[in-house]
């Protein structure tokens, strides 16, 4: 039986199931290059079905998510969606009574679902599947945080688990406990939008200049850059209460962000990000011990965009009753297609567990990619073996300089995780500016991650035996006496968010390995394949443009070693 899976709102995605296999995923903006696209995801669904290389007459179900009266109407005036998509990302000028705009979508997000949104939506989703041939299918309905619970307790390999969400909001919630055991996964309580810590956090974004739901993380980095001081001392520290699983908000969002922009008008703007952390870390912290208390398990899993913060997850790893983690690494919004998929599956067959890797988008052929290289004479190709290029990548790493890395299926999620990468030495400073200068153009206070071979993690961070941190969502503290050899990718405050490489990507960790070999250490400076501001490249295209306009001199690309000569 074959599943598709769609999310029509921010960061749209298609995914295909088929019995016990995740057989593709993939996000509409890796198509269209706008990052964070929310239009109808006609590109993903048919690059889907032309990897299962099937035509949706093929497709008996379809299952999408979210049916409140917001995403209802963006649905039906898909243009309201449009606007609000360049307001959101700052793409125009900043229009008039924009606090009134803001508090108006707050007002209405809050409504949740209303009577007939969810037939309305189903008819939309419904039309737009029909545009693209489909025909005989049934149409299934998965609420927004069964979505992401799905997609944490079916994907971590735990036989038994704690399963927490917490994002912005979905259908009227913002957080959920629920439990998974002998294949069942049950809720047992939920809080709704206006006790929304998510919420908060995207408001103190907005606050303070950045882009909600797309920003967030840098207010995190931020933080760092802030005097400490105690909890007690935080102006913010009463904005929110929990009890047992419930979390409370001292004011409804509208009063809260009234309230945030007070107070963030006589704090500099590093402190009240700090504030900000402190309080989403503490009430993250007691919420998440309180579970574990009452549920009695210690293998806990995570999904919804708030456990994109890696220094929150972090504080939460250390919790004693904690046995296990696991945070799904595709947390947010952009992983709603895979959720409707895995669960409308669950409801069907009863399945429940899949061997899941984050490698699931398309892939390129050697033939195809230097036919894509032969229409530029500026870039000059050598073949190599992805042995040899494992070699070569690293003897060049290990010399000072960054390149281009792109192999196999495209990566699943935010993060870049070997197969679209770019990589540099790991303690080197210099090189690290120099990308950041004519590649990435991270904000200053923004660090990078490094990528280590799972070996390697005991050596170089204060590790733990609770879990691999496979897809980069977890902090760790660096171990001092490697501090020189970690500086290009340790944050102020000696933290590091590392990929954890072992099996799964045989390639990347081959290059890692050699790395070692020459330097002493399995671990580089691994970031996303991407110009500042545009999705992670998805084809052989997209790199080579990229690479032209970045003057990039070095890379490789599915068996091939390509050179710009006006790299630089």
């Amino acid at each position: 039986m074959r599943i598709l899976g769609i999310w029509d709102g921010h960061e749209s995605g298609a995914a295909l199931v088929e019995d016990k296999r995740i057989i593709y995923a993939a996000n509409e903006e890796r198509f269209t290059r706008r990052k964070m696209e929310i239009k109808f995801p006609y590109n993903s669904i048919k690059a889907a079905l032309d990897y299962a290389k099937i035509g949706p007459g093929d497709i008996e179900h379809v299952a999408y998510t979210t049916t409140e009266l917001t995403k209802t109407l963006e649905r039906i005036m898909p243009y309201s969606k449009e606007y609000y998509y360049r307001f959101r990302r700052r793409k125009m000028l900043k229009p008039r009574f924009e606090n009134l705009r803001h508090n108006l979508k707050y007002a209405m997000t809050t409504m949740g679902v209303v009577p007939g949104s969810g037939s309305i939506s189903s008819y939309y989703i419904s039309k737009g599947l029909k545009h693209m041939g489909f025909k005989n299918f049934k149409l299934h309905v998965v609420e927004h945080h069964v979505a992401h619970a799905a997609t944490a307790a079916f994907t971590s390999g735990f036989n038994n688990s704690l399963v927490i969400t917490v994002d912005g909001l979905g259908d009227g919630k913002s957080s959920s406990v629920s439990t998974f055991s002998k294949g069942n996964l049950e809720r047992h309580s939920f809080n709704n939008v206006r006790n929304s810590i998510g919420i908060f956090y995207e408001q103190v974004t907005n606050i303070l200049g950045m882009r909600e739901l797309e920003d967030e993380g840098k207010i995190m980095a931020m933080a760092d850059y802030s005097y400490p001081f105690e909890y007690e001392e935080n102006k913010l520290r009463d904005f929110f209460a929990v009890s047992g699983t419930h979390i409370m908000a001292k004011y409804g969002p509208l009063k809260q962000f009234e309230m945030l922009q007070r107070i963030s008008w006589q704090t500099p703007r590093e402190q009240f990000a700090y504030m900000a952390q402190q309080v989403l870390e503490n009430v993250l912290k007691e919420f998440t011990q309180n579970a574990i208390d009452e549920h009695g398990i210690g293998d806990v899993v995570f999904a919804g965009g708030t456990f994109s913060n890696v220094k929150a997850n972090m504080v939460i790893r250390k919790l004693d009753g904690l046995k296990h983690w696991y945070v799904f690494p595709h947390m947010g919004d952009g992983g709603m297609a895979l959720g409707g998929a895995l669960y409308t599956n669950y409801q069907l067959n009863g399945i429940s567990g899949y061997d899941f890797n984050a490698y699931l988008g398309g892939e390129y052929g050697e033939e195809e990619t230097k036919a894509e290289l032969k229409k530029d004479p500026d870039v000059v190709a050598h073949s190599e073996g992805l042995k040899e290029s494992a070699v070569h990548a690293a003897e060049l790493i290990d010399k000072g300089n960054y390149l281009f890395w792109f192999q196999g299926r495209m990566e699943y999620g935010p993060r870049a995780l070997g197969n679209r990468s770019i990589l540099a030495p790991s303690g080197d400073e210099k090189v690290k500016d120099k990308l950041n200068l004519y590649v990435t153009k991270r904000a200053w206070f923004q660090p990078f991650a490094p990528s280590m071979l799972e070996s390697e993690c005991g050596r170089l961070l204060e590790y733990d035996s609770k879990g691999a941190p496979r897809y980069m969502t977890m902090a760790y503290e660096t171990k001092s006496d490697v501090a020189s050899r970690l500086s290009a990718v340790v944050h102020v405050d000696g933290t590091a968010r590392p990929q954890a490489v072992g099996d799964e990507n045989a390639p990347y960790r081959d290059l890692i390995s050699h790395v070692r070999k020459l330097s002493g250490y399995g671990v580089v400076l691994n970031t996303s394949f991407n110009i500042h501001g545009e999705p992670i490249v998805m084809s052989p295209y997209d790199a080579i443009k990229t690479m032209k306009a970045t003057k990039t001199k070095y890379m490789f690309i599915n068996g091939l070693f390509v050179e710009n000569k006006k790299g630089i």
